[in-house]
């Protein structure tokens, strides 16, 4: 599938004259595995970068553009991989549950002809000496060896014939020589006695990697879990009116402005206004809100979301790739896509660990030889020490915990952009919040004015009338304001906004500001005699605004302020913060009356006021000196602090710069989320961490204890099976994760 970069890059941080191109990959079976098919990919002239997921089998290419998608798919083959386009959802689908099927029928089949190999060893200690024939043993093992097993010798020849080794290399020259030994000794006996077979330990070897690999298979299905529960919200089909006609039709028909019928109990099939009716939607798989939300003529309706009793017409607002649905599974997509700095570790290793292993092997053999043990013995050493060596752990470690913590933290409207801020969670000493919108409501009302000539409804009009075009909580406060009192409010010209100050244009021929009292300190106007009833204003906690003419002589026409709730639980998130040993900051460009009185209601002990946007991302830094720092905003203004702090979390309700510039989105106006979100990007980054302790003890403890003669192959079969399913179930165990304060989403 290719994505152009035009929207590409703002989803997935990609330059805006590069494209995405995504495949489903098959045979891949380790770390291995998913360095030879980026390293095949790279090759190719215009392919920026490259990500490969084990546990989700995709390749994610990142190209400079103009690259035929046949190019990159014929690299995959090359390097002896098969690949589709996502696109062919079906295909992949019918793909994957063949091979489910095979590997089932595979694995069932090696463990009732491995059975009876194994049973005299298992009745020995029992006082039982009881052994098959010869053929009979060659007829079972045979097929387990070369039909069963088949798989790992043509993906070890495909990984010859690309010039590098895997998994299936190791198991395959493993389980072959032990077959081989096994001829040599039947073929050479020379007397009537049972000759000394190990036909039961390449065939149990064999069926336990098989089993492995099915369990495995089945566990990493869970960890996508979220994306699939997503992508099933997704309506095909939606009822449009069109001249009062209702006709059903395939959503991807419908274009935008398109009205469409969405009866009780519907999924809404697009993004869009609310034209008629009254309704509730359940928006809990979205966003994580539990409660349903209510829904009436002007309301915005997601995509998704199930409609509740009532009937509603919806105007079309927004439509397949760039719905909030599909921006959601994107960036969801791109963090389970994504590597953790942690990986280029594991990467290092991978690249050596098949070569080294063979070495080690050799050496075994080798050694043990010398050492005058039997070439049976030594081979079967040797055998031990590649049976046991397991890169598929190395490879799973973390992109199972990476797909596990996402896909949860989904449910519970947290989404997680980059790996990152994963890697970085656990260090976050800081957290920054604006004020604005992020700890207080962000709908602000007019509580007070006075007018300079003291005709309040004149300064109204005239504020309403200059303010009417903006989209600023303050402003539209003021027109709401106006309309309750019947105003009728002027065009204005001219207007541009002020950073970090306020608003100006032109209103009937007047040339009109309105902003901070920091706009009327620089305009030389800060003695005014309304400045004491400002003050007052401001330290009962309300934020203030002054509205006054430019010109040769400037003058100051009045004064409003504005009162803000705090949001319910930001009280409660800040305690729990505190008891993650997170230090709460307020840095805000409001009054500092306004500030103080928010922060002590929140028991924040840091305030900075009157900060100007491109200030905010000075604190931040500055913050940064003591430890790492998390922002949390939700405006165009927060866009730079939430760049420049080493974890950014962007309000979902908030603007699109500020998402974008934010490595966590929060999908919905619930602060409780922000030390939700930090604590699972620590308990991630946990699993990522112990996977790969796990993944490395198993081959560092494994490896020489097969080496010095102390594992026979049967057993380090079973603990290189172990180790995968142990990594990938560890990793689901992120899956049980609740929120501290955030109750789990129905549904």
């Amino acid at each position: 599938m290719v994505r152009p970069g035009r929207w590409a890059m703002n989803d997935i941080g990609i330059t805006r004259d590069m494209e995405l191109t995504e495949f489903a990959v098959e045979g891949m079976t380790c770390a291995s595995c998913v360095l030879h098919v980026e390293r095949a990919l790279e090759r190719i002239p215009g392919v920026a970068r490259v990500a490969v997921n084990l546990a989700n089998e995709r390749v994610r290419i990142e190209t400079l553009g103009g690259i035929d998608p046949a190019v990159l798919l014929a690299a995959i083959e090359r390097a002896g991989y098969g690949a589709h386009s996502i696109e062919d959802v079906e295909v992949v689908a019918d793909l994957k549950q063949a091979r489910q099927r095979r590997e089932r029928w595979a694995l069932i089949a090696s463990v009732v002809l491995s059975i009876p190999l194994i049973l005299p060893m298992l009745l020995r200690p029992w006082g039982v000496d009881w052994m098959l024939p010869v053929w009979l043993q060659f007829a079972l093992a045979t097929p387990v060896q070369f039909v069963f097993g088949g798989r790992f010798y043509v993906a070890a020849w495909k990984a010859l014939r690309a010039g590098s080794g895997n998994m299936d290399l190791l198991v395959a020259i493993g389980t072959s020589a032990g077959f081989g030994l096994s001829v040599y000794n039947a073929v050479n006996v020379r007397s009537m006695s049972m000759p000394h077979l190990y036909l039961e330990a390449s065939a149990v070897v064999i069926a336990l990697v098989l089993m492995g690999k099915y369990l495995e298979s089945r566990a990493r299905q869970q960890t996508g879990s979220a994306i699939r529960a997503l992508e099933g919200l997704r309506p095909a089909r939606a009822t449009l009116l069109h001249q009062d006609e209702e006709r059903e039709v395939e959503v991807s028909a419908l274009r935008v402005n398109d009205v469409v019928v969405v009866k009780p109990g519907e999924r809404f099939p697009v993004d869009g206004d609310v034209l008629e009716g009254m309704s509730e939607a359940d928006e809990s798989l979205l966003t994580g809100e539990t409660f349903l939300v209510s829904k009436e003529k002007g309301d915005k309706v997601t995509g998704g979301a199930i409609n509740g009793a009532g009937r509603l017409l919806v105007r079309t607002r927004a439509l397949g790739a760039e719905s909030t649905l599909s921006r959601i599974i994107r960036m969801v997509e791109n963090a389970q896509a994504s590597k953790a700095p942690i990986q280029k570790l594991v990467d290092k290793v991978s690249r050596i660990f098949v070569p080294t292993v063979l070495v080690i092997a050799l050496v075994t053999f080798v050694g043990w030889r010398l050492a005058g043990t039997s070439v049976e013995n030594a081979l079967i050493y040797a055998v031990a020490v590649l049976v046991i060596a397991c890169p598929c752990a190395l490879g799973l470690a973390t992109p199972t915990a990476i797909m596990a913590g996402t896909g949860v933290a989904a449910r519970f409207g947290i989404l997680i952009k980059d790996t990152e801020a994963l890697e970085r969670a656990p260090a976050v000493t800081s957290v920054v919040f604006d004020k604005t919108g992020t700890l207080t409501s962000g709908a602000p009302r007019v509580v007070h004015m006075a007018a300079a000539d003291g005709d309040e409804a004149e300064l109204m009009r005239m504020a309403g009338s200059l303010q009417r075009g903006s989209e600023h909580p303050l402003a539209r406060a003021i027109v709401a304001a106006c309309d309750a009192m019947g105003l009728l409010l002027a065009p204005a010209e001219e207007v541009r906004a002020l950073a970090g100050r306020g608003v100006e244009g032109r209103v009937e021929g007047h040339m009109l500001a309105m902003g901070s009292t920091r706009m009327l300190r620089e305009a030389g106007l800060e003695g005014h005699s309304l400045m004491a009833q400002a003050h007052l204003w401001e330290a009962e906690g309300n934020s203030v605004s002054w509205l006054m003419a430019k010109g040769a002589s400037p003058n100051v026409l009045g004064l409003m302020a504005f009162g803000d709730t705090v949001r319910d639980m930001a009280r409660a998130t800040v305690a729990e913060l505190s008891r993650q040993h997170v230090s709460s900051h307020l840095v805000t460009g409001d009054n500092r009356g306004s500030a103080q009185a928010v922060a002590a209601a929140l028991g924040i002990r840091s305030v900075r006021s009157e900060v100007l946007p491109q200030d905010k991302a000075a604190v931040v830094v500055e913050l940064k000196r003591d430890g790492l720092v998390a922002m949390v905003g939700d405006g165009i203004n927060d866009a730079p602090a939430l760049a420049a702090a080493d974890i950014g979390i962007a309000m979902g309700s908030g603007t699109d710069v500020a998402m974008h510039a934010a490595g966590i989105t929060l999908m919905r106006e619930d602060l409780r989320l922000v030390p939700a979100a930090l604590d699972i990007s620590r308990r991630t980054y946990a699993k990522i961490k112990q996977n790969l302790f796990w993944a490395f003890v198993y081959n560092v403890i494994g490896i020489p204890l097969a080496a010095f003669g102390l594992l026979n192959p049967a057993v380090a079969g079973a603990a290189m099976a172990l180790s995968s399913v142990s990594v990938v179930g560890n990793a689901l165990l992120l899956k049980t994760w609740r929120p501290t304060l955030v109750r789990e989403i129905s549904g």
